[in-house]
């Protein structure tokens, strides 16, 4: 049976980025090396749509966040937190983690944080030195307006820090454009690689604050450090090189399809994914859907886990469940990288197929068709 990865990471990694992996080895302290990063690192600010620079670690995203936190935040400083789900909640803890105070400012699962709201918390807290935020909030699939977060943040002193893990390369991130001071992904999303890689764009703004901050509470994650190495397009550490020279293939795909036309696409497969489920009865859980990933409720006689668990052992098709006091309740389909429209309807197609057996009123076929027909009408449109 052949088997589907159709999770918000990892994600499918194509053939030819696989085959970069199945090379041999090679040294990393030589021009070669730097020459490749050089060449990563320059597509990643394109991927990024940034000027600023983009400073690779070998680490999970999470890796990424934590060099933010310690680099640019001093102990006692003070943070809003921006949270609507675990990984927002994962900028809380981390700064807590690093004795910064935060308030918090949240909404229910499912429901993202309008600007307003943060808009408040800055008036209330003019001594807040950051700003923390997801773009898509994996836990949940709820997109942040972080481009209305961006133009408050941008008009105080605070900087603005965002978690854009499974939303970039998924969904339009303008780092600049958006003022976004810290930006941070990881290789297992959209970038169509295994984990192991996590990128951190650093403004001059943040650069200022890192600069100032006299006591990083950071050895590996020391972003001045990376940035002394980063002239010479080389790392501090002993870099993931093979994951690297990988990258370099699957960002080439990206860089050949555009940017933009890939933010299309991805929206394209992302309003089929709706609809199919919709089409099934289900009701959509993010109340402002991220486009890397459609969640939906599961009705009350269904439980997910067992859902996902037939899915996979009868179909091949691995979704993934909701987390925390969401598991039993959703189910998350992923379309982003190197999942396409077809990998989403054999989705749906999975679904439709265990909800009937679980006793779930549904008609054949009918998820997948509402899914071709918002497919078909998008190129019409296109």
């Amino acid at each position: 049976m052949k088997q589907r990865l159709l999770t918000p990471g990892p994600t499918p990694v194509p053939e030819e980025t696989l085959l970069e992996m199945a090379r041999p080895v090679f040294f990393h302290r030589s021009p070669e090396f730097r020459e490749m990063l050089a060449e990563v690192l320059a597509d990643l600010q394109y991927l990024f749509c940034t000027k600023n620079a983009v400073v690779p670690l070998t680490s999970s995203g999470t890796g990424a966040m934590e060099a933010a936190v310690a680099n640019a935040l001093p102990a006692g400083s003070k943070a809003i937190c921006v949270s609507a789900g675990r990984f927002g909640e994962r900028w809380r803890n981390l700064c807590k983690a690093f004795d910064i105070e935060t308030v918090n400012v949240t909404a229910p699962y499912g429901q993202p944080v309008p600007p307003e709201q943060l808009a408040r918390a800055l008036a209330d807290h003019p001594d807040a030195r950051a700003v923390c935020t997801t773009l898509s909030e994996t836990s949940t699939g709820v997109a942040h307006d972080v481009a209305g977060f961006g133009k408050l943040v941008a008009a105080s002193s605070a900087l603005l820090l965002v978690d854009a893990i499974s939303a970039l390369g998924a969904m339009e991130c303008r780092v600049d454009g958006w003022h976004i001071d810290m930006c941070v992904t990881g290789s297992q999303k959209a970038l169509m690689l295994p984990p192991g890689l996590a990128f951190l764009s650093v403004s001059d703004k943040a650069w200022t604050a890192i600069d100032a901050n006299s006591k990083p509470r950071a050895f590996y994650f020391d972003l001045k450090k990376a940035r002394e190495k980063l002239k010479t397009s080389d790392t501090p550490y002993t870099p993931a090189h093979t994951l690297i020279r990988a990258l370099r293939v699957s960002l080439k795909k990206i860089r050949a399809e555009g940017i933009e036309n890939l933010w299309a696409r991805q929206a394209r497969i992302a309003r089929a994914a709706r609809a199919g489920f919709q089409a099934l009865g289900l009701e959509l859980f993010a109340a402002r859907p991220a486009d890397g990933l459609t969640t939906v409720k599961m009705p009350a006689s269904i439980d997910s886990t067992t859902l996902l668990g037939k899915l996979e052992k009868q179909y091949g098709l691995k979704l993934a469940n909701g987390q925390d006091n969401l598991k039993g309740k959703i189910i998350r389909l992923a379309h982003m990288g190197y999942i396409d429209q077809f990998d989403v309807l054999a989705g749906i197609a999975g679904v439709e197929l265990v909800l009937k057996e679980m006793g779930h009123p549904v008609e054949p076929g009918k998820g997948v068709a509402a899914a071709q027909r918002a497919l078909a009408e998008s190129v019409k449109q296109g």
